[in-house]
């Protein structure tokens, strides 16, 4: 393109970020934040760590960036340096070379090695832990409170400062949960369970999100997590309790169907054992719900109603 100078397309391409930033968004005050602006122990945890792995790569990066046009002005054609063809080892640069890197990989791997079991997601972050059942959906995600009896679609509600605990499967396809602000991701798979302990240490609204491809209303599924007081949290339990809406078999075999939510759903009562029946339904050979049929996949179906009919008999 002519007129265009390399270093205007440099400088355009260190704005453009910047300015997409800045444009404004309905949805910026949770969207655009992550765990550099963490409101819980483990998201600053988290930031603690990745700004520990910065200090220490600058260590090489800033070397670079200085010695690299030093040595090109000073060994340029009529520069100051010397001219020695026949030169091919020194000890020195070896040692520099070599050493430094070997350091910074040992202190790197340490420094991993122990923030990795510290903050395993797995470890419970107190007694009294909010327990919560979370089922990943096309493109949805189901929360169960067994606690308090209720569920909601689309809609993570947290008690600030408490303990949180998540136990994490998938109706289809494996999925990654996330919330930046409170705690990294952790993968959900359909028969099978994960966990990840959390806590909010501030009240506020906070973006979760599917950050693994799974078709198309990926870019859709997200869910607001709402983290406020003890007090207001008891209250939206009540409120929530007030719903007409029943979780139950054949309400969670609608939730099965692919489709983009536009609101939050609230459920004033669940069927018991709900989150062990869908584990359940995906164990002896049965088919997943598949994310292109607008169905259920029936081998899914029919072992949910045969898991149903035999609790009932039980």
């Amino acid at each position: 393109m002519k007129g265009i100078t390399p270093c205007a397309l440099i400088v355009s391409g260190l704005l453009l970020p910047a300015l997409a930033q800045a444009a404004p968004s309905a949805d910026t005050a949770i969207a655009n934040a992550g765990f550099i602006d963490a409101a819980g122990p483990i998201a600053a945890a988290q930031f603690e760590h990745f700004k520990t792995i910065i200090s220490l790569m600058l260590i090489v990066v800033v070397p670079i960036f200085i010695l690299v046009p030093w040595v090109l002005w000073r060994y340029r054609r009529g520069g100051r340096g010397a001219y020695r063809p026949d030169w091919d080892f020194n000890w020195g640069n070896e040692a520099v070379l070599w050493g430094i890197p070997i350091i910074l990989i040992i202190v790197l791997s340490s420094a991993l090695w122990a923030h990795t079991h510290k903050y395993d997601p797995y470890r419970p972050l107190g007694s009294d832990p909010l327990d919560i059942e979370v089922v990943s959906l096309d493109w949805k995600f189901l929360f169960i409170y067994p606690q308090q009896g209720i569920a909601t679609l689309d809609y993570l509600a947290l008690e600030q400062d408490r303990p949180v605990r998540l136990k994490l499967t998938s109706g289809t396809v494996m999925q990654s949960f996330m919330i930046p602000q409170l705690a990294g991701q952790i993968y959900t798979m359909a028969g099978m369970t994960t966990q990840l302990n959390l806590m909010a240490d501030r009240a506020g609204e906070y973006r979760g999100r599917n950050t693994q491809y799974n078709g198309d209303g990926f870019a859709t599924q997200s869910f607001p997590t709402v983290v406020m007081p003890a007090g207001q949290f008891d209250a939206w339990v009540r409120d929530t309790r007030q719903s007409a809406q029943t979780l139950d078999l054949s309400t969670y075999q609608e939730l099965l169907k692919p489709s983009i939510e536009h609101a939050p759903r609230y459920y004033g009562s669940v069927e018991s054992g709900l989150f062990e029946r869908v584990l359940g339904s995906f164990t002896g050979g049965h088919e997943h719900a598949k994310a292109a049929s607008a169905q259920p996949s029936p081998g899914h179906e029919q072992h949910l109603q045969h898991t149903s009919t035999k609790g009932a008999e039980q």
